[in-house]
Order: C-alpha cells, then structure tokens, then sequence
C-alpha cells in the first residue's frame, strides 16, 4: 500500500510541472511560491503527525474513500483539459464557451500537489531529528521553489511538442486513477463474491450482446447505404 501511495506521490509531483508547461513563466514562479509558502507555513501542523498516525489514515477505509473522490475530480478536470485542448487544436472553428472553459481549466494547477508536500514536509521533519523545525521547513520550502520552475523548463526542454505533453498528461492521469482505485480500495470488494453461475442471468446477458450486435451490423449497413445514394 505504501509503495503505491509512493508512486501516486511522485506521479502527482511530475503531472503537476507537465501541467505547468502550458503556462508563462511569471505564472510558473507564482505557482512555485504559493506552493513553497504552503510547504514554510505548515510546519507546526506537520509536527503533530506521526509515522503510525500516518499508517492509521492509510488503513483508514472511510477516510481513503473521501480521498478518492477528490482524486476523481482531479483526474476528470485535468482530462478535460487534455481533450478541450486537442479538440482545440484540431477543430476548424470553436465555440467562445469551449476556448473559456479551456483557459479556466489551463489556470487550474491541482490540489493533489498540496497533500503531498505536506507529507514530504513530515518526512523531512522525522529524516533530521534536533534541527530547529522551522529551518528544516523554509529550506524544503525554498528547494520547492527553485525545483519546481527547474523541472518544469526540463521538461519543456526534453519534450518540446505540445501534442506530446499533452498525450504524456492524459496518459499519466489515467494511470493515478488506476493506482487511486488500487489505493483506496485497499482490499475490499464492494459485493461479495459468488461460485455459481445463473444459466437464466447468463442467457439474459448474451442475449442482450447478440441483440445490441446485430442492431450495429442493420444500423452501419444503413449509414452506409445513404452514404452511396447521397454522396
């Protein structure tokens, strides 16, 4: 479970400067800042946590629920993004609603960012034991604010083409949807599971297959049928 809260973390990390590439520079360093105050300030709510107080949340099925649903939102807005974007970049006219949703969605960083700065924070704060925690609170905060700038020009520089950044950030959030369902599921199946098999369910379920294949097949021949006699 840890592992996968790991790799979600770091994905979380790279989506959030992939995103960042779409946007100016003063934009870039805005966003760094709050991040990097965010990260300075919350040093004396991350001192109270602890390594089992850690665990319990993770273990916690009601809590990780609630996590998951936050994660869903996530995910959908910035694949909204990726596809206002193609749809953009390949549609010949589009409609001023569309072009105002993307610039909205483009300005929309993500939340995910923050809960994993804070458990990077509380990592810090247990890796260096005696240091005055708010020096160890202000320097993370600080190597956050160059980092993130840092790593978003690499990887502007590394993949230049948009449409590839693009697809790399809608690949990449479906693969934190998976992992999030992984996560938060943590084990448990929402109906029990069955040994036998209705024969009267299963002829209901391939009836309907067949039904809704041959209906396809008639409504195809149709289209292209009045596609010859109206060229």
């Amino acid at each position: 479970m840890e592992t996968v809260v790991l790799v979600m973390m770091i994905l979380v990390c790279f989506n959030y400067m992939l995103k960042q590439t779409y946007r100016k520079g003063y934009a870039v360093i805005f966003s760094a800042a709050v991040c990097a105050l965010f990260m300075g300030s919350t040093w004396p709510y991350a001192i109270e946590q602890s390594k089992s107080q850690i665990s319990i949340w993770l273990s916690d099925s009601a809590l990780m629920l609630d996590v998951a649903v936050i994660l869903t939102l996530e995910v959908a807005v910035q694949m909204a993004f990726c596809v206002l974007s193609a749809h953009i970049q390949t549609s010949e006219s589009v409609k001023p609603a569309t072009i105002w949703t993307y610039r909205i969605l483009r300005w929309f960083p993500g939340v995910l960012i923050f809960p994993v700065l804070f458990s990077l924070l509380v990592s810090f704060l247990f890796a260096m034991p005696g240091t005055s925690f708010r020096l160890v609170a202000w320097s993370a905060a600080a190597a956050v604010l160059v980092a993130i700038p840092l790593g978003t020009y690499g990887i502007k520089r590394l993949l230049p083409e948009k449409e590839i950044r693009l697809e790399l950030l809608f690949l990449s959030n479906a693969l934190i949807a998976v992992l999030g369902v992984i996560a938060t599921v943590n084990g448990r199946t929402a109906v029990a599971g069955i040994s036998e098999v209705n024969p009267a369910a299963l002829a209901g379920v391939c009836g309907l297959a067949v039904i809704g294949l041959i209906g396809g097949i008639i409504l195809h021949r149709i289209k292209i049928k009045r596609i010859i006699e109206n060229p």
